[in-house]
């Protein structure tokens, strides 16, 4: 018998899919928490190790995003055929290990490869997840259930920049790196002993199939990219959310030190000011993405892609209010809304990348959509916006990086304008 049959075969409490939700969601809670802690601790760092804002951009996403991008497409060709669970029990243990490590260097390229093994890690952690998601919560769940996934990246970010921040000005920014990783690793056995695989593809049967007709196998590798590569809405979404996150990630990154620069934070305050923004309006705009998703998207599968457009069109004049203001005070509630924002298109794209696959292929296919949008995100939005920080430091001074910021917010327009020719593709795209 196989795994999948023995699942089929013993059915799960309805309330279990929770359980691992909740499961999922942590793990990638401890996924940015160690993704986005370099955010805090980037000013002690530099002030150490004597790095430019250029070399701390490239630290915080070239050095994480190289084999995190380059990796994901193999290890979820292997997530289409193998138990999934222990995959991402691997990764997590791995990717909090290198974290842990981060603690231990003591030159920038030491740094810089402990950075690379924890994308190393992550490169297991999402798409995975993923898939799983999807065999958990049927179709009209599924914006919902992914968005709270996605929770995930603000309680983590908050919980990284906060936490690392206290940690930091306590003792240093190594023991920072380091009880942030070890955390993951004890939690690492926990999270393989209650998750279990479930049976790939059973809310994606067609009416009419037998209820007990065996599962298709897993595509090969080349017949899924084939496959993939054809839609047009597939690089419409992954190229919009590419060039969403280089806003999204960079701004994550630069802001904490935005505010100890230009608002003389200290570390401590930046961490929780900070913080308190990603967590409250994080939180916000990821649920709020899943409800549109799944309420306006059961009707209309261009509201997918209409939704995110429309935000992140909103966001770009709320971001730049907020960076221009004077007041600390008044940008704390400027920053909330575009915040919101700038995350509402987690839910319905990710929901719609499962929809632009059989369930045989949709790991490579959230992989393939993975690997473009962060290595375009992550590599090139934290080092562009530390580069141009560097080039506008001759005419602002110290705050080159409050005017970097500020123009990294017209990436939000190139993403909106392709999400609007998305909602065009998307309904002759879509695989139910």
């Amino acid at each position: 018998m196989t795994k999948t049959t023995a699942n089929a075969a013993k059915p799960e409490a309805p309330a279990y899919r929770y359980w691992v939700l909740g499961l999922l969601f942590i793990a990638y809670t401890f996924n940015f928490i160690d993704r986005q802690i370099m955010g805090i601790l980037n000013v002690p760092i530099q002030t150490e190790l004597g790095a430019t804002d250029e070399q701390m951009g490239l630290l915080g996403g070239l050095s994480f995003a190289m084999l995190y991008c380059g990796l994901g497409i193999p290890i979820a060709y292997l997530a289409d055929r193998w138990d999934r669970s222990w995959i991402m029990t691997a990764a997590l243990a791995l990717w909090s290990g290198f974290t842990a490590l981060c603690g231990v260097a003591t030159t920038y390229t030491q740094l810089f490869l402990a950075r690379m093994g924890v994308g190393v890690g992550e490169a297991g952690g999402v798409a995975p997840a993923y898939s799983l998601i999807s065999d958990y919560f049927p179709p009209k769940e599924r914006a919902r259930a992914l968005a709270v996934y996605s929770f995930g990246i603000p309680i983590g970010s908050a919980a990284g920049i906060a936490f690392g921040g206290v940690i930091a000005a306590t003792f240093d920014w190594r023991v920072a790196f380091i009880a942030v990783g070890l955390a993951g690793v004890l939690y690492a056995p926990l999270f393989r002993l209650v998750l279990r695989e479930p049976p790939r593809g059973r809310y994606d049967t067609k009416a009419g199939a037998a209820p007990d007709a065996p599962k298709p196998k897993a595509a090969s590798f080349f017949s899924a990219i084939s496959y993939i590569s054809k839609k047009p809405s597939f690089w419409l979404l992954s190229t919009g959310a590419a060039f969403s996150s280089m806003m999204g990630y960079g701004s994550f990154y630069w802001i904490p030190t935005f505010l100890q620069r230009s608002y003389n934070f200290t570390l401590t305050e930046a961490g929780f000011y900070y913080g308190a923004i990603l967590l409250v309006g994080g939180v916000i705009g990821v649920w709020l993405g899943g409800f549109l998703g799944d309420k306006l998207g059961a009707s209309r599968r261009s509201m997918f892609a209409l939704v995110p457009a429309c935000a992140w069109l909103l966001a770009m004049p709320c971001y730049a209010l907020g960076l221009l203001s004077p007041s600390p005070q008044i940008a704390f509630f400027l920053f909330l809304v575009p915040t919101a924002l700038g995350l509402v298109w987690l839910g319905p794209v990710i929901a719609a990348v499962q929809h632009l696959a059989p369930a045989t292929m949709r790991t490579m296919a959230s992989a393939s959509f993975l690997l473009i949008n962060n290595l375009i995100g992550i590599g090139a939005g934290t080092w562009l916006l530390g580069r141009m920080s560097v080039e506008l430091s001759a005419r602002f001074g110290e705050e080159s990086l409050r005017y970097s910021i500020l123009a990294g917010t017209s990436f939000y327009i190139v993403a909106a304008l392709l999400y609007l020719v998305a909602s065009r593709t998307l309904k002759r795209d879509w695989v139910d």
